[in-house]
């Protein structure tokens, strides 16, 4: 059977933000960690470190091999929460571990990796019918840091 994963290629750390994560999101586990025996382009034998894990249902690889390309927005990671309480308990973990905060939800892990942190109802609010109340809701997001999702449903209303 097929089997597809998102891939993150760290240049150092892998072990420490991979246990974070999965520390930090629910219902996620480690996996499997392998240490390459060979030489590679990214150095000598034991230089690199992959390991997999699952965040919720999703499926991750993630490599440690040095510097190549750094994080960026075209790929980030959207954590879903139902709940305030649990958007502001994952926000903080990360905040607290070294990210930076970012606008509309987005934080940016201390190793670079961009995240959307927000409420599961925020994609029906902004898929509306009624544009003028998707309108509403999208202009109050736009506003935020941190989503708030009373702010957002009261914005919907």
């Amino acid at each position: 059977m097929l089997k597809v994963s998102s891939n993150l290629w760290f240049e150092k750390e892998v072990l420490e933000a991979v246990e974070f994560y999965v520390a930090t999101i629910p219902n996620s586990s480690m996996g499997r960690t392998t240490v390459l025996p060979a030489k590679t382009p990214s150095g000598p034998p034991g230089s690199v470190i992959i390991t997999e894990f699952k965040l919720g249902s999703q499926d991750f690889v993630a490599m440690q091999a040095g510097l190549l390309d750094a994080f960026n927005h075209a790929f980030s990671i959207s954590v879903q929460c139902k709940t305030q309480a649990e958007i502001d308990r994952i926000w903080n973990a990360f905040l607290k571990n070294g990210g930076v905060e970012e606008q509309c939800g987005w934080l940016r892990d201390r190793w670079g990796l961009s995240w959307k942190i927000v409420p599961r109802v925020l994609m029906e609010m902004i898929a509306d019918p009624d544009r003028e109340r998707a309108k509403r809701v999208t202009e109050v997001m736009l506003g935020m840091v941190k989503l708030d999702v009373a702010k957002l449903e009261a914005a919907h209303r």
